[in-house]
């Protein structure tokens, strides 16, 4: 084997131009696949980031069966203290109350039916983008105060402003008549029609008068530093649901199904694309192997003339693959997450990305998500790749006679 493997290396090096520039290729390939792979899982946990900052969060602490069916009287009781406990146990920001409701809004001239959203004044912002989207007026700062901010397609539908009062007709928690006049005091504007046309949001604490919710709320919304690092948390999790365990806990997934299943797509459609740039790899590899079978011919002949057999030629073909492959891998793999580092650190933007983040209240750059999976995932099929290409030239070796190959020319 020893002797196989100094031939296959000396063999490499007989054409050091065609060698290079096979290697070249795979090289860029394995650069391109690993900084692309983890822009696009970097990507990925951005755009998870974002959907769920708009208004979901990450996690959330339901009563059984409120997901699929959200009522009014699915609730999370002691809400505001219950946040307040899981602030201090997850030792994070981002944990905040909210009820939902819905009720029929009315101005002088129109009415629309429309989800009503109690949150907590102080802690929303940590938990949605929404505090900071108000296209007019401002946010809420009183839990208690009769004031309302609705979206921009609801105030132009209703065709009113800021300062202006709604009326509020609804049914409470308890079956009661819920009713309130408040004062617009914002409009927002998410950039997405549904939400900015079919949601208003009040204090919790007005919400919990209005629907006869007692001190109760629907979820308690927890957004953390990552969607991806549960394990983190779950302690934290567990202790509280220890203590309630008539709670349950929501991943994003059961919350935003489509997200995931769009990540699917994303991430299919992406991967023909890379199957293309490996194939074309591998025929380079391919023709590599193939020209250079067919240049030693007479020199192969004369070997299994002399008693060697057709395996060992096969053989020694693919260390030649491997050796090269390797090569590729270890230079693009290195290329590529040096590459992928400098973005991680000082991010990587899209044309007008800047723009449409600040509409949004959106960061706006992307950064590269390096880990074991985008680095080696890759360079490893490229490399499994290779080697299926030179299969042919190398079995082609077994069926070599050698008084014809002695004859070639």
């Amino acid at each position: 084997m020893t002797v196989v493997i100094r031939l296959a290396w000396r063999n490499l090096w007989r054409h050091r131009r065609r060698t290079w520039l096979t290697i070249g290729s795979m090289v860029f390939s394995n650069i391109l696949l690993v900084f692309m792979i983890s822009l696009q899982l970097g990507s990925y946990r951005m755009m998870i980031d974002n959907s769920l900052r708009a208004f979901t969060g990450h996690f959330q602490i339901q009563a059984p069966g409120y997901n699929e069916d959200p009522k009014l009287r699915l609730t999370v009781p002691s809400a505001i203290e219950a946040s307040a406990r899981l602030r201090n146990e997850l030792e994070l920001d981002g944990v905040a109350a909210r009820g939902i409701g819905f009720a029929l809004l009315s101005s002088d001239e129109r009415s629309y039916g429309v989800q009503i959203v109690g949150t907590e004044p102080g802690h929303e912002a940590s938990v949605s983008t929404l505090p900071g989207l108000m296209l007019e007026g401002r946010y809420f700062t009183d839990s208690r105060a009769d004031e309302i901010v609705i979206g921009s397609v609801l105030a132009r539908n209703l065709k009113i402003g800021v300062g202006d009062e709604l009326t509020l007709l609804g049914s409470g928690k308890d079956g009661s008549f819920a009713a309130a006049v408040p004062t617009v005091t914002g409009i927002f504007e998410s950039g997405m029609i549904d939400l900015d046309r079919g949601m208003a949001q009040m204090p919790l604490g007005t919400f919990q008068d209005v629907f006869a919710m007692g001190d109760a709320a629907n979820s308690i919304v927890v957004v953390t530093p990552d969607v991806t690092a549960l394990s983190v948390w779950q302690p934290g999790f567990d202790a509280f649901l220890a203590d309630n365990p008539d709670l349950v806990l929501v991943d994003w997934v059961h919350l935003q199904p489509g997200l995931r299943e769009a990540i699917q797509a994303d991430m299919s459609s992406a991967w023909f694309m890379y199957g293309v740039l490996i194939i074309l790899v591998a025929f380079s590899v391919l023709n590599t192997q193939l020209m250079s079978v067919m240049e030693r011919t007479r020199e192969f002949g004369t070997i299994l003339a002399l008693g060697l057999r057709p395996g060992r030629l096969s053989l020694l073909v693919m260390v030649e693959s491997a050796f090269m492959a390797a090569i590729g891998l270890i230079i693009g793999i290195l290329l590529g997450v040096a590459i992928s580092l400098y973005y991680q650190k000082v991010g990587f933007a899209y044309p007008g990305m800047g723009e449409m983040a600040d509409k949004f209240n959106l960061p706006d750059r992307m950064y590269p998500s390096l880990s074991a999976l985008s680095i080696l995932l890759g360079p490893m099929v490229v490399y499994l790749g290779c080697l299926a290409a030179a299969l042919y030239p190398a079995l082609r070796l077994r069926r070599l006679e050698p008084f014809e190959a002695m004859r070639a020319v």
